[in-house]
């Protein structure tokens, strides 16, 4: 096995999620070349990392369908002798199709699945963790044992936090999701950071886009000492952060998958979505916070809406901020 493709082209949770098949296939095949496919704006993610030969990214937003044309070319060009697609919707399946990979592994959800050479079910259910169903397509290549997710934060993204670092205890927290059922309220983030200590700094991590709400969250807290970083530090740099922290607070998002992937503190607050589902934390110190009542309508689907169907987000509302304290005060690195 010389030349081997991963790919994930899917959300910055996804592609973490996919890393562990970075690791276990370097260990397995040590001279082997791990390339890996993924969306622009989520090679971040993989900045020099170790056991990655190459990064091919695909422009989704700007000229889509050319830019999968060429890419394309380019993977029949560097004729991979194994090709695992973790995506399961037909772009990703037509790239692995006609790639002319000697192995071609991917889920049998995919459209174009008829034409690998191997092919699983992506089954969800309440006894595996997404990384296990990532980690099945190449069991019968490596072993059947579990490797968490891992990023590699160089020594230049712990430097750009280091005075951060250096303030004593901190807490992060990633106030923000995509799904507006699966993001904690800023009324119950703020009333959270209100009981944290004061001489503790808060430090809200997120993108550009988050900025508002964070804005608003540092507003209205009492807490004097709240810094916002969203927009200001990179996928790596931020997991340099999060590393070091007293705790990290998540929604079920991708701030969630980092901690995982850099085994740091996490508290992770699940809204409409569960963890059975397959997305939980993997750090060693972890805790999952859900609501304590009994809703019908809980989970109201396998990802966040834009909107709770019910009108009342009881599966958020409904969550005691003091619960999601008692492992942060409790625990430490």
């Amino acid at each position: 096995m010389k030349k081997i493709l991963i790919i994930q082209t899917a959300f910055i949770g996804d592609v973490i999620l996919a890393t562990p098949l970075i690791e276990k296939l370097k260990n397995f095949y040590p001279k082997a070349e791990i390339d890996f496919l993924l969306r622009k704006g989520n090679e971040g993610l993989l900045k020099n990392h170790p056991k990655i030969n190459e990064v091919l990214i695909w422009d989704k937003k700007k000229h889509k369908y050319n830019s999968l044309a060429k890419l394309g070319r380019e993977v029949r060009r560097n004729k991979y002798d194994l090709l695992i697609n973790l995506q399961r919707f037909a772009s990703s399946g037509l790239l692995t199709t006609s790639s002319k990979a000697k192995i071609k592994i991917g889920f049998a959800k995919n459209p174009f699945s008829f034409a690998y050479t191997h092919k699983f079910p992506h089954v969800i259910d309440q006894e595996m963790h997404e990384v296990h169903r990532n980690l099945s397509l190449i069991e019968g290549l490596t072993d059947n044992s579990f490797q968490p997710p891992v990023l590699y934060p160089s020594d230049s993204d712990f430097e750009k936090v280091e005075a951060l670092r250096r303030s004593g205890a901190y807490y992060c927290v990633a106030p923000a999701s995509v799904w507006f059922t699966k993001q904690f309220p800023a009324d119950k983030w703020i009333e959270m950071i209100d009981q944290i200590n004061h001489d503790h700094p808060v430090y809200l991590l997120g993108s550009p886009s988050d900025l508002d709400l964070c804005a608003e969250i540092r507003e209205k807290t009492i807490h004097e000492n709240v810094r916002i970083l969203a927009g200001e530090l990179t996928f790596l740099q931020s997991a340099a952060l999060m590393k070091g922290a007293r705790m990290n607070f998540v929604n079920d998002s991708a701030p969630l998958h980092i901690a995982s992937a850099v085994n740091a503190p996490v508290t992770a607050i699940f809204c409409s979505t569960i963890p059975e589902f397959g997305f939980g934390p993997l750090s060693d110190h972890s805790r999952v916070i859900e609501t304590k009542e009994s809703l019908e309508c809980r989970p109201c689907g396998l990802h966040g809406k834009k909107a709770c169907p019910k009108g009342h987000f009881k599966c958020a509302t409904t969550i005691d901020t003091t619960e999601i304290l008692k492992f942060g005060k409790n625990k430490s690195r």
